[in-house]
């Protein structure tokens, strides 16, 4: 186990804030990040376009330096485009649902990855909180199981309970787990790499007349909670997305033939 004033290295993790409505919201978020240690910060379209916003600097503290590295996203998708695991906050199960996490269990599987692949904690809308289309981008949702008469739990609250899990996980675990998943031999699929994939997969299903691109119901979403179930590696995409191009050329050589 590491000493309590050793500090775990978190610089593959991100905290991503989707269309955050109150800049002072960011800033506690960031004092609430250094606080325990994780730095980098992701903005998905917020509502104050002037950045750093005055609201923001005054809410930080001594956080500034979270602030000045803020990277700001037009979308979610272009936020998590490098990650290899994205783990979404759900204040309730929606249709379709992933698997659901409580704060110590992601943590456990953001440890378990954190020093060799690209992580992002996404939060959502101070009201609304992440879409459905948003949550369906996600690997995992992480639920914090406030009290139930009550459910109301302010953004830098939540940033707060899910960073002091991440760094209690990292403190306990050392860099013999962080060190583990070193053992497999390929990195897993990007996010973007993913995308591109599911795009191509998309084509060819109507191609081959499986998919009717009018009528598509939840198959496209049933595919994408596949794939980011298992996680696929870089190469095993590749080698996906290699069948397909095989199966576009197939198809033309035979319409060749017919015509």
């Amino acid at each position: 186990m590491t000493t309590p004033d050793t500090a775990p290295n978190f610089d593959k993790l991100r905290i991503v804030l989707v269309e955050t409505s109150h800049p002072g919201n960011i800033g506690a978020a960031a004092r609430a990040m250094k606080n325990m240690g994780l730095t980098r910060l992701v903005l998905v379209n917020p509502q104050a376009k002037a950045w750093p916003a005055r609201e923001a600097v005054a809410m930080a503290a001594s956080a500034l330096d979270v602030l000045d590295g803020v990277v700001v996203a037009p979308t979610l998708e272009a936020a998590i485009a490098g990650c290899h695991l994205v783990i979404g906050t759900s204040a309730r199960l929606r249709n379709m649902p992933v698997q659901l996490l409580d704060p110590v269990a992601a943590a456990a599987r953001i440890e378990g990855v954190r020093a060799t692949q690209d992580v992002a904690l996404v939060f959502g809308r101070e009201i609304s909180g992440l879409s459905n289309e948003e949550l369906h981008l996600c690997h995992y949702h992480v639920h914090i199981p406030v009290n139930p008469d009550y459910t109301s739990l302010n953004l830098a609250a939540a940033v707060m309970v899910l960073c002091y899990e991440l760094r209690k996980a990292a403190l306990q675990a050392g860099p013999v787990l962080a060190a583990s998943a070193l053992d497999w031999d390929q990195l897993p699929a990007t996010v973007a790499e993913l995308d591109r994939y599911l795009a191509h997969l998309e084509q060819v299903l109507i191609q081959i007349e499986f998919l009717d691109p009018n009528n598509p119901r939840q198959l496209l979403r049933r595919l994408r909670r596949l794939y980011q179930r298992i996680q696929p590696d870089r190469m095993e995409v590749n080698i996906l997305r290699g069948i397909l191009t095989a199966t576009e050329t197939a198809l033309a050589k035979r319409e060749q033939r017919n015509t």
